[in-house]
């Protein structure tokens, strides 16, 4: 069976915490690179590491917060100027996000021109509780429990005969076992030591639900400074900058 190679270009909270990237996860199959989640500082992210992100064929968004898809306008804009591209991008998560992506552009890049002009991705919009084909990509997105307004969404992601699974922002719900069944890794956001500002997974309820987890790895994103202070003293992992592994 192939293996699945996943490298953590940002792991930090919508605040930077710790002088982290924000969310973006990089992930290499037998298919190709895709992203899931595309926080302001993906294409940082991507260079750093040493990737052309012209080479980036998919992107799946979890939900329209700006520290989740703020950096797609850069991604689109990047391939406008320059007209490097290899491959098609395909761009897929909640409902409005290609509307939420056109307008945030025009405010970022004020023009005559309209934004959709020359190079503009294939958006798609990923329904609840179904499984949408994605070239080779099966993914099924779930309602998370975050803010209404950004359309939140937990993503369960089969490639190269793994399943990735990743909680997006959300408190706990009955889809989050769903989600991470017989999963590879369940990437899973732990904004909070202990519950505190809401609309976030904190530790302490992640572990009281823990044995309702039937997934192989479970690796802890988006890091507030709370749990920051604890990595490396508590039970589950927790993910870094510049983490890599494969599944």
């Amino acid at each position: 069976m192939n293996s699945v190679g996943i490298l953590f270009l940002g792991s930090g909270d919508a605040f930077g915490s710790g002088g982290r990237l924000q969310s973006s996860i990089l992930v290499e199959s037998p298919e190709g690179r895709f992203l899931i989640d595309c926080g302001p500082s993906a294409l940082i992210g991507l260079k750093r590491f040493g990737f052309d992100t012209s080479g980036i064929g998919t992107v799946l968004i979890s939900h329209l917060h700006g520290d989740h898809y703020g950096g797609v306008p850069f991604l689109v804009k990047e391939t406008q100027v320059t007209g490097e591209r290899e491959i098609p991008l395909v761009i897929a998560g909640p409902y409005a996000l290609e509307s939420h992506v056109e307008n945030v552009m025009k405010l970022f890049f004020p023009s005559p021109e309209n934004p959709r002009s020359g190079f503009w991705p294939d958006f798609r919009i990923l329904p609840q509780s179904e499984k949408t084909q994605i070239g080779d990509l099966a993914v099924t997105a779930y309602p998370a429990k975050h803010s209404k307004m950004a359309n939140p969404l937990s993503l369960r992601i089969e490639c190269g005969g793994k399943t990735i699974a990743y909680s997006g922002d959300t408190e706990w719900n009955e889809f989050l076992p769903v989600v991470c069944k017989d999963a590879d890794v369940f990437i899973c956001e732990t904004f909070e030591y202990e519950r505190s500002a809401g609309n976030h997974l904190d530790y302490l309820t992640l572990m009281e639900h823990r044995r309702e987890l039937d997934c192989k790895r479970i690796l802890l994103t988006h890091l507030g400074d709370s749990m920051l202070n604890r990595c490396g003293a508590i039970e589950l992992e927790c993910a870094y900058d510049g983490m890599s592994f494969t599944v």
